[in-house]
């Protein structure tokens, strides 16, 4: 149940929610459909992120929240549209004004911007937790593994867990094993964060330490952050814009007091209720 205030609000900033144009871009996605097969997931999407900016991607199971954010990891390709990251297109390049398929090269260098931390925690269970932080760091930057383990225990440190390097994935907790996955992320030092569902295989008593990492780094300001959640609490603390999904499209988005408290559309309220109490949506009780 979200209850309005619970927690310290986060600053706030970037986005004018009244025109969501953003000052200053690092996302953008351009008239993006997606099908598979006959099945529209994405519909004409049009989206910018801004530089810094918290975004918190809500709606229903299947309304395309999480390919989203898969294709800005190049899992999935956009049926048709272009995505933007950080001045590079995804798939694309541009060449004499024009924007031609994109090679390998090219790809590498606009993945490189961007980190993701996945529902499931997918650490390498023969490593030790400073292995795992470390092998993309040497394996994909070239780092030496010198460098790389200080970078990685800085990470560590930031998610709290510096004392577990030594230790192995089945030695720690489903909490811990993705605090490691967000560390696993930062040390390769993204532009953009994507975190999806990142608590949906936790138990319940482990979400909370999950969540306060992410609001932690939240409030060191620089980074992008797009997160697809169920945690409407965390959603409102955290986000400085709620996008609400529905069927592929966006049906609203706002600031987080008038996505979470006052919504315009009746499909909003009704997906709210099943998280928030009547009291605490303007207009929810009288809604049918």
């Amino acid at each position: 149940m979200l209850k309005k205030g619970c927690m310290g609000r986060l600053n706030k900033k970037v986005v004018e929610h009244k025109s969501y144009q953003v000052k200053d871009p690092i996302v953008r996605y351009n008239d993006i459909t997606k099908k598979f097969g006959d099945t529209v997931v994405l519909n004409n999407l049009n989206l910018e992120v801004g530089r810094g900016e918290k975004l918190s991607i809500i709606g229903a199971s299947g309304s395309g929240k999480t390919t989203i954010i898969r294709m800005l990891m190049t899992l999935e390709k956009p049926t048709s549209g272009t995505i933007w990251v950080d001045g590079d297109y995804l798939w694309h390049k541009e060449v004499g004004g024009k924007l031609v398929p994109a090679d390998e090269k090219h790809m590498r260098n606009v993945r490189g911007k961007i980190g993701m931390v996945f529902q499931q925690f997918n650490l390498f269970p023969h490593m030790t937790i400073l292995r795992n932080v470390t092998e993309a760091p040497i394996r994909v930057q070239g780092l030496s593994r010198e460098e790389a383990e200080e970078r990685a225990v800085t990470m560590l440190e930031k998610v709290g867990l510096a004392e577990k390097v030594d230790q192995y994935p089945s030695q720690l907790s489903g909490g811990q094993q993705q605090r490691v996955a967000i560390a696993r992320a930062l040390v390769m030092q993204p532009k953009v964060m994507l975190f999806d569902e990142v608590t949906s295989a936790l138990d319940p008593e482990l979400v909370g330490e999950v969540l306060e990492v992410i609001k932690d780094l939240a409030r060191e300001g620089d980074m992008t952050m797009i997160l697809i959640t169920h945690e409407m609490d965390f959603a409102r603390d955290i986000s400085d814009r709620i996008v609400f999904l529905d069927e592929g499209r966006i049906l609203e988005q706002g600031s987080p007091d008038k996505i979470l408290e006052n919504p315009d559309s009746p499909r909003i309220r009704q997906f709210l209720s099943r998280f928030i109490g009547n009291s605490s949506v303007s207009g929810l009780a009288t809604t049918k």
